[in-house]
């Protein structure tokens, strides 16, 4: 079975010919309208309105789902010192797939260090969800990661949503051809951050250990029978280093399902990277996902940004700590 990186290293490979019969993959299109029925008995995707909306050619497969893509041919990746082709994993993709609730994309995006805010914010103001943030090599240069995004609803509007994500991506590099190496911004300093002003304003208490306060905050989850907690691994943490004027604040953020995009929305609302969203554990009830943070500023402002992902936590429906 192709999947879509397959799709996109073909396109990669045979790029500069014509696009009509390179993206056949055993299913019959005729002037982009493909003809064969989607799976499950719900209606045809019209890849060629797709396409339109997404700015790119889209391609039907014969399960009926529709596919997208470019490569990131625009910056030279090396994977421990080899030259990494695009077509050996540098390819962008969206899926899109009819459902009784309408249309679903599914995509992994490839995105720089210096590329993630704008990816992440351009899916967010567009109603999409971001569902892992992660690696998938050791030793590249520059750092390469993968953004995964989700979304249902009207799959016109769900490509226009996904264009205007790459869009934000491709204008970080017209703006910066080469990937930036860091943040930007002055560097903090290690010095005495105030543990009682980050225990007032996050409304837990926090320690001291050395030049570094951290706040941490239990939660419980299930695993073979038995209740597994902040003992284990199962925390929210924040820690913050440098002085009240100016701290880098780095940390990780457990949560459920349904708060992952509240509190990532909340992260980046205070000015937060959002440098990883993963799991930890396998198996666990209810699953768990992680999110791994990182930001910089005044101590009170890095705080509040904290406290502003804990309150969309609990309007999200956590239950209370333990």
């Amino acid at each position: 079975m192709k999947t879509p990186h397959d799709l996109f290293a073909k396109k990669t490979l045979l790029s500069g010919r014509t696009l009509i019969g390179l993206w056949l993959i055993g299913v019959l299109t005729v002037c982009g309208v493909t003809v064969v029925p989607a799976a499950g008995g719900t209606p045809a995707l019209d890849a060629a309105a797709i396409g339109r909306a997404a700015g790119t050619k889209a391609v039907t497969g014969p399960d009926g789902v529709v596919h997208i893509g470019w490569v990131r041919n625009d910056v030279a990746v090396t994977v421990s010192g080899m030259q990494l082709p695009p077509a050996a994993g540098l390819g962008t993709w969206a899926a899109f797939q009819n459902t009784p609730r309408g249309a679903l994309v599914m995509g992994d995006t490839v995105v720089f260090g210096d590329e993630i805010d704008a990816a992440m914010d351009a899916a967010f103001s567009h109603g999409l969800a971001v569902t892992a943030l992660h690696n998938h090599f050791s030793f590249d240069r520059p750092k390469v990661y993968f953004m995964h995004i989700m979304g249902r609803g009207d799959p016109v509007t769900l490509a226009e949503d996904v264009r205007a994500v790459w869009g934000a991506i491709r204008a970080v590099r017209r703006a910066h051809p080469v990937p930036a190496q860091g943040f930007g911004g002055p560097t903090p300093v290690v010095g005495t951050i105030n543990a009682g002003l980050v225990a007032r304003i996050v409304g837990h208490p926090a320690g001291r250990f050395g030049h570094v306060v951290k706040v941490t905050i239990g939660r419980t989850v299930r695993m073979d029978g038995v209740e597994v907690g902040g003992g284990m691994g199962l925390t929210t943490w924040a820690a913050f280093t440098g002085d009240d004027r100016l701290a880098a604040m780095d940390g990780d953020f457990l949560m459920r399902a349904d708060e992952v995009q509240p509190v990532l929305q909340a992260l980046r609302a205070g000015g937060i990277h959002i440098v990883a969203l993963h799991t930890h554990m396998i198996g666990e009830e209810p699953v768990a996902y992680f999110t791994h943070f990182w930001g910089t500023g005044p101590v009170k402002s890095l705080a509040q940004a904290f406290r502003g992902a804990l309150d969309a936590q609990a309007r999200a429906g956590a239950p209370a700590d333990k």
